[in-house]
């Protein structure tokens, strides 16, 4: 017995024994849910490709450049199409954006893979960096206002793209939206395995789980993305030029 009991929300306590058989029969489901992802990988790299214009513009840090410049000398490139409102501050801009972005930053391991990583955003060059340099962003970023449209071909309203070259030719061999991005957010996947998940009203939670966040899973705070207070705080200005 004890005089501080665990509250009804929390999950039931046993003992390590139950714990470990309930674990293990989990783990069952876990393993062939591995498995099942392994097998639609596979699937994915047996999919053919189309052709897009390895000439298509973006603007850099030097200027114009174009898509195939992108792969920086490597054979793939994987590129986030960023949302981008022009004319708002960075209080406006895309949250969910901002989510996904903010969690891509060690590169040397696609590096060594031959993949290059970019963010092609949707709006100018001169005041999305902007948006770039308050959010401490350091991975490559171009603007894609110019051939957005063509690259998306009526995807989106974001997307992460997958691309291979082959001389000065380029394909698009995958892409996905929605909440196919959540590839670029381990933040989720750690929240998965947590008793609480994410904290997000879809979720399929226990009776009396307490879920104390908003629909958006908390990637608003105060009005605006919550990865931004911290640049606030650190004294980085969020003007934008607008």
């Amino acid at each position: 017995m004890t005089d501080n009991p665990t509250p009804p929300f929390l999950p039931a306590v046993v003992d390590r024994a139950t714990w470990t058989a309930e674990r293990e029969a989990l783990l069952v489901r876990e393993k062939a849910h591995t498995r099942a992802g392994d097998e639609i990988a596979a699937a994915r790299r047996r999919l053919p490709m189309v052709e897009v214009d390895a000439g298509a513009p973006l603007v850099g840090p030097s200027g114009p450049v174009t898509l195939l410049d992108a792969f920086e000398g490597r054979d793939q490139l994987i590129a986030y199409f960023h949302m981008w409102h022009t004319g708002h501050p960075a209080a406006e801009q895309c949250a969910g954006c901002t989510f996904c972005a903010s969690q891509v930053r060690e590169l040397s391991y696609l590096h060594s893979r031959g993949a290059t990583y970019a963010i092609l955003c949707q709006g100018p060059y001169e005041q999305s960096a902007r948006y770039r340099d308050f959010m401490g962003y350091d991975v490559p970023w171009y603007s894609a206002q110019e051939s957005a449209e063509t690259l998306l071909a009526g995807r989106g309203p974001f997307l992460l793209a997958f691309y291979v070259r082959h001389g000065d030719r380029v394909f698009e061999t995958y892409a996905t939206n929605g909440r196919g991005v959540e590839a670029m957010t381990p933040t989720y996947s750690l929240l998965d395995m947590t008793a609480f998940g994410r904290q997000e009203e879809w979720e399929d939670m226990p009776e009396d789980r307490s879920q104390g966040w908003t629909p958006d899973g908390g990637q608003i705070v105060d009005g605006r993305p919550t990865a931004q207070w911290a640049r606030l705080r650190g004294g980085h200005s969020d003007d934008l030029g607008t």
